[in-house]
């Protein structure tokens, strides 16, 4: 066990009392002050609350005159819950009910003797993990998520007001959109820090502006984080999204005109794999393929043969809204044959990939791009994953071909997101995520739904609604009004509108990320079915929301 102690001058007597009566029960590291001389109590409780919440020392101990100065710049840091005791009794239930793990004390209040009796008890007691206690530890840690941007109460109201009703509309819904999930308050933390004040052309090492070093190390960080998560040989972090990762691999091994063999946006693919509205779509000959049209997989055999016919410059094989797994080997083997580079866009399964729930694209692309938020639930930014033999064109081709500054808050955000990946909780995560899927994509399906190619192997599924009788904007605002947020979504050789579609879908990587699982996606999918079973029904919709309200605030955001 490892105690950090400070004061202020008014304390010193106090400190050296305490620091005396509990060396040998634990380690100490005493941050001062160390005489009577006049100084700030915040430096020294700074540093104290600073250890703990870094988790190097277990507990800590800040004294003043009064004890109140130094327990309100403690209680100012993330994991630290400081209380001010003048009693045994105090210190006891601080530590049982709230979880402290930082006694204040106060030099005028007790004397030293009493004071080592009281951390002694602090110290000693278990915290109380009943149900009760634990619900109001969690609410006394977060603020409701609120104190991580209470500053804009006064300083922007407005925007504090929409990012209030953010907060309140994830913690009340059930969210399934595929592409979303919650980022960890160490990476949004990331993301808001004082990185974003660094001017940082170039790369690290070689930058255009001076004062780079901090962020130089925050981006090598990241490079490496995310080569060794996914076993590449070479990673940009900076690019701000996917699409701009998509555009960046273009613009450095191909030319405007060459031809792009992409999968259909409306069979599963991505706006920025070759739509006509897309600026890939504008630039480049795309060349679309599709689904089976009686199993809506995909026909490796007719791509391979559309792929000789064709000769692509790049094969790009990735989506949105593709159930199924891929199969890397295959379309490896159909490049070497038709000879083009293999890429693949893995935005929406990289979490799975990391997991260790889907098979990696790493070892057999020639080029990997993804987003950093869907299933790895990172900070929204792009990724580009590639051989050595093309990391200099796409570094050119990121930058100076295509953006300016990076934003080096967001890379440091990728960093943390790309640790977390690194622990082995996440594999659990990840096949939870597939887990989910199954059971929720089954419960929906078994009420007489059709499921597009009759179920899922990932993080979502497509529910053909117009064999009921409704469009995907009509089933989706119908769930929105019940508290269960989708997206209509186009299905295979779809007859309807892109902006009506006849399905919906459905992802289960953020109900997961919140701790849900199999018996809660029986829940939902079963409100799902009675909500579009009765899509006119305001009053199944009204007990569906309250119903699915109660079910995700026990479940809180990270």
């Amino acid at each position: 066990m490892k105690i950090a102690l400070g004061c202020d001058h008014g304390a010193f007597e106090l400190k050296e009392s305490l620091v005396n009566g509990l060396t040998g029960m634990a380690i100490i590291e005493d941050f001062g002050t160390f005489s009577k001389e006049s100084c700030d109590y915040p430096d020294y409780a700074q540093a104290v609350a600073l250890a703990v919440s870094a988790g190097e020392a277990d507990f800590g101990i800040v004294c003043c005159t009064s004890g109140i100065g130094v327990s309100m710049v403690a209680n100012r840091y993330q994991n630290v819950r400081a209380g001010l005791c003048h009693t045994v009794d105090e210190a006891v239930m601080t530590r049982q009910h709230n979880g402290a793990n930082v006694l204040a004390l106060g030099a005028k209040a007790v004397s030293p003797e009493y004071a080592l009796e009281i951390a002694k008890a602090f110290i000693s007691t278990p915290v109380d993990e009943s149900e009760r206690h634990a619900r109001r530890r969690w609410k006394l840690e977060r603020g409701g998520r609120l104190s991580d941007v209470s500053i804009l109460a006064s300083a922007d109201p407005e925007i504090f007001a929409t990012i209030k009703a953010q907060t309140k509309q994830e913690d009340e819904e059930i969210n399934l959109i595929a592409s979303e999930n919650f980022s960890s308050r160490a990476c949004r933390e990331a993301a808001g820090s004082v990185l974003m004040n660094k001017y940082a052309e170039g790369y690290p090492g070689k930058r255009w502006y001076s004062g780079c070093l901090p962020v130089d190390a925050a981006e090598e960080l990241a490079r490496k984080r995310a080569c060794e998560l996914f076993g590449a040989e070479h990673a940009n972090v900076q690019p701000h999204c996917g699409s701009a990762a998509n555009m960046a691999v273009y613009f450095a091994l191909i030319k405007p005109g060459d031809t792009i063999l992409s999968l259909s946006l409306d069979q599963g693919g991505h706006l920025s794999h070759g739509s006509p509205v897309n600026f890939s779509g504008k630039l480049y000959n795309i060349v679309p393929y599709t689904v089976d049209r009686e199993t809506e997989r995909l026909d490796y055999d007719a791509l391979e043969k559309l792929a000789l016919e064709t000769k692509p410059a790049i094969l790009l094989t990735g989506a949105s809204a593709y159930p199924r797994t891929l199969d890397f080997k295959r379309i490896r083997e159909i490049c070497d044959k038709a000879g083009a580079i293999m890429m693949v866009d893995m935005a929406h399964i990289a979490g799975l990939v990391a997991g260790g729930a889907h098979i990696s694209p790493v070892p057999y692309a020639d080029i990997v791009t993804s987003t950093t938020h869907k299933t790895l639930g990172g900070p929204r930014g792009g990724l580009i994953l590639c051989k050595e033999k093309y990391a200099k064109a796409i570094d050119s081709a990121v930058f100076p071909g295509m953006q300016g500054g990076p934003l080096e808050n967001i890379i440091a955000a990728k960093a943390v997101c790309f640790r977390e990946w690194m622990q082995p909780e996440k594999k659990d995560y990840a096949a939870q995520v597939v887990k989910n899927c199954a059971v929720l994509c089954k419960t929906v399906q078994d009420r007489g739904y059709r499921i597009v190619s009759g179920g899922t192997d990932n993080h979502l599924f497509l529910v053909d609604v117009k064999k009921r009788g409704m469009t995907g904007k009509d089933a989706a605002a119908a769930l929105d009004a019940a508290g269960i947020v989708v997206n209509k979504n186009t299905i295979p050789f779809d007859t309807e509108s892109p902006f009506k579609t006849s399905g919906i879908r459905v992802g289960t990587a953020s109900v997961t990320t919140r701790g849900m699982k199999e018996a809660e996606m029986i829940k939902i999918g079963t409100w799902i079915a009675d909500v579009l079973d009765n899509i006119a029904d305001e009053t199944i919709q009204q007990r569906v929301k309250k119903e699915s309200k109660a079910l995700a605030l026990k479940f809180p955001v990270p």
